[in-house]
Order: structure tokens, then C-alpha cells, then sequence
């Protein structure tokens, strides 16, 4: 069965719906938007295939123990730059476990991998441009164990593809991590665009978790 066919809008449109109380707030400004600023890839992306690549990272599917750390919610809604929401956009997500260590081979860094945490998902955006995550808020890591110097601070890798736009490949950050100011890959934005990839938290009252929102604008 190929990923297309795995991922229905039907799962997506029914954890969406599970939480229909959240309204989710966009920039959008009368019919133009700021295109979402890119970042690096980086050397993590996933390569190796995994059966479950599912919306909840928590939980790998035959696993009956959830992956360690503090879950949370990712939320969002995926627009071109005239403001328009783009339905069945690809959204591809990665990310460091709750120790700051990815479940890539290549990753030098010593800290636990997590058996049961996925690590990796991609949805598809039904048919209003929203998508949806479960995870855990990742860990942030020495840049020592890569050569360099400083801290990496906590974010969450996206691709962002659609037929209609170029792909995008960027960050998001966590609103309030004190390594954000010294972080030298968020710094390759421009000033006046960083805030386009930080997300803030609200309670999410249905679920009881922390609900970021995260809006992507391919341009």
C-alpha cells in the first residue's frame, strides 16, 4: 500500500475534529502573506524506511509504551503566498527525540535513542490546508558532537511539497527556549522573519496538552 493511500484525509479530518473547539490563527493579511523563511535540511533526514510514519510520533504502532519526554501538539495550516490554503500539500516532519538525539545512523551524538519514539511523519493537509502532529518536544544538543561549537535549540524539521509550489525545507522553533538567541541556524533568517518560525503555545482543553501552531507559506 503506498504512504498516499496510508494517510487518508479521513484520519486527518477526524484528529482535527477531535479538537474542533481550537481555532487556529493565521497571518494572513488580505489575499498576500510573508513566504515562510527556509532553513537548512540538515544531515538527519530520515533514510532508511520505517512502516509507521504516521501523525502521532508518540506512539509507534505495536508498541504499547509511549516515547519519553513532554507531548504536544503541531498544528497548522499549509497557504500559497496570494493567501490561498492548499489542500493535499505534503507535510514531512523530523525531529530529535526528548534526549536530542535522531534515530539516523549518522548521528554522533551519545545520548539515548528512544525505541519507541517514531521520529519522523508526514500527513497530508485536508481540504482547508490544515495538517496535524502529535510528538514530543525535542531536546536540543551540542554542536561539539558535529565539529562545531554551541548549542542547536529545540525545533522540528519540515518539507513542505505541493503540485501548485516550490518545495520548502525549514525550521520550527519553540517560543520562550532560551538557545534560541544563540543558535546559528535560525540566525540564517532575517531578522524581521524569525517570528514566522517561532510558535507559541495555547492549553489544548479536549486533549490537555500544549498545542503549538506552525503556518507554512510556500512561495
Amino acid at each position: 500500500m503506498g504512504l498516499q493511500n496510508k494517510i487518508t484525509r479521513r484520519a486527518i479530518s477526524g484528529q482535527l475534529g477531535a479538537l474542533a473547539g481550537i481555532t487556529l490563527v493565521s497571518p494572513a493579511m488580505a489575499g498576500s502573506m510573508l513566504v515562510t523563511p527556509p532553513q537548512v535540511k540538515g544531515p538527519f533526514y530520515p533514510v532508511e524506511d520505517q512502516a509507521d510514519k504516521d501523525l502521532d510520533l508518540t506512539m509507534i504502532k505495536g508498541h504499547t509504551e509511549a516515547a519519553t519526554g513532554e507531548p504536544l501538539l503541531v498544528r497548522g495550516r499549509v497557504y500559497s503566498a496570494n493567501g490561498k490554503p492548499l489542500a493535499n500539500a505534503l507535510v514531512d516532519i523530523w525531529q530529535a527525540n526528548h534526549h536530542g538525539r535522531y534515530s539516523h545512523a549518522k548521528d554522533p551524538n551519545t545520548a539515548p535513542l528512544d525505541e519507541h519514539f517514531q521520529g519522523w511523519g508526514i500527513v497530508r493537509t485536508d481540504a482547508d490546508g490544515y495538517y496535524n502532529f502529535k510528538t514530543v518536544k525535542p531536546g536540543a544538543y551540542s554542536l561539539s558532537f558535529l565539529g562545531g561549537d554551541g548549542w542547536r535549540c529545540r525545533h522540528i524539521h519540515f518539507k513542505v511539497t505541493h503540485d501548485s509550489q516550490p518545495a520548502l525545507i525549514t525550521q520550527m522553533y519553540f517560543d520562550g527556549d532560551p538557545l534560541i538567541a544563540q543558535d546559528l541556524e535560525i540566525a540564517k533568517a532575517p531578522e524581521s522573519q524569525r517570528h514566522l518560525l517561532i510558535a507559541k503555545s495555547v492549553h489544548d482543553d479536549a486533549s490537555g496538552l500544549p498545542l503549538y501552531t506552525f503556518d507554512v507559506v510556500l512561495g
